[in-house]
């Protein structure tokens, strides 16, 4: 087995990688990425280099896993930063070379189809950090949501523990990018309600792995980067999250079973569920319709639970993955759950 190891960390001044390693929508939808890269800079003093594909719809693999290539070589890049996610990622996955990218490990981070190279990273024995993509994160309008910015800061500068908290309001809601009104105010928010423990009766500890569902469900089928020998999960932190294409309960609890069919579900001492994106552009629910959404997305992974780990410990909305706020994920990186505590604590 890889031994799994924390990338050294940037410092104020250095230079960050930003790429696009699945949809180059920063062509599309300049304003979000420019006020992405502004944040890097004036928020955490960081200077952003852009690479051929970055802003570029449409390349092909190569030249998404050469942009890869270029950032990790690059002793002068101290971190990585995916501009958004996308669909084809698991593409560029058979192109990347992984001893040139263990040869100088960088944080990575990234999310929803950012998947694949999270989980490549893992596999080369590199911590990542699932979250703080440019676009959607840093380019938030109005300003960073404070608490995306606090853990982000945390998971770039600082290495050790850090607790995540339940968000005392959130929103799933997105304005329309080619508006430049959508920018001019602050997203509305709605009140939280917590977080929902199942199994609390414990407190556990193991390395992260997971991601996004839809995503991990297509790397099932192409049996890429998930390793057969499943010892390699033993004791491990699950965690999950599901898109804005809003994937229905049915489907959630199909690939949950192929997972447990697999025998990967039980070998988890938890699982984090990210709170279910309830709301898109091409489904614009309202907050009662949302509601049913992720009342149904919870009884479906609830319904896989029971059958292939019911002894597993769950904690449901986590403010994780297509959600605002966002808590970054170190992935790869150890997790503590404590139920009767009711605290979730990240090593960074």
């Amino acid at each position: 087995m890889t031994t799994i190891s924390y990338p050294p960390k940037p410092s104020p001044g250095d230079r960050v990688a930003v790429i696009s390693p699945s949809a180059g929508l920063p062509g599309l939808f300049p304003r979000p990425y420019e006020l992405g890269l502004d944040r890097l800079r004036e928020e955490y003093g960081l200077e952003p280099v852009e690479y051929p594909a970055t802003r570029r719809m449409g390349s092909t693999p190569q030249q998404r896993a050469d942009d890869i290539h270029a950032a990790f070589a690059d002793p002068d890049v101290r971190a990585v930063v995916a501009s958004i996610g996308g669909e084809d990622q698991i593409t560029v996955l058979p192109l990347l070379d992984r001893e040139l990218i263990r040869a100088d490990p960088k944080p990575f981070f990234g999310m929803s189809d950012n998947t694949n190279l999270l989980l490549y990273l893992r596999n080369a024995g590199i911590v990542g950090y699932h979250g703080a993509t440019v676009m959607c994160e840093l380019g938030r309008p109005g300003a960073m949501h404070p608490r995306t910015a606090d853990s982000l800061r945390a998971a770039l500068f600082t290495s050790g523990p850090y607790e995540l908290r339940p968000a005392e309001r959130w929103n799933d809601v997105n304005g329309d990018w080619a508006d430049p009104a959508t920018f001019e105010r602050e997203p509305a928010s709605r009140p939280g309600e917590g977080w929902t423990w199942v199994n609390a009766d414990r407190a556990v500890e193991g390395r992260s792995w997971g991601g996004n569902l839809e995503i991990l469900g297509w790397l099932l089928m192409a049996d890429r980067e998930i390793s057969h020998d499943l010892t390699a999960y033993d004791g491990g932190v699950l965690f999950l999250e599901t898109s804005e294409e809003l994937p229905s309960a049915d489907e959630v609890f199909r690939t949950l079973r192929n997972m447990g069919e697999r025998g990967l579900l039980q070998r988890f001492s938890a699982l984090l569920m990210g709170r279910a994106r309830t709301w898109s552009f091409q489904r614009p629910n309202t907050p009662e319709e949302g509601a049913r959404y992720a009342a149904a997305q919870r009884e479906a992974v609830l319904r896989a639970m029971r059958t292939y780990a019911p002894e597993t410990m769950i904690v449901f909305d986590v403010d994780l993955g297509h959600t605002d706020p966002q808590l970054v994920i170190p992935y790869g990186g150890f997790v503590r759950v404590d139920g009767p505590a009711r605290r979730v604590t990240v090593t960074y």
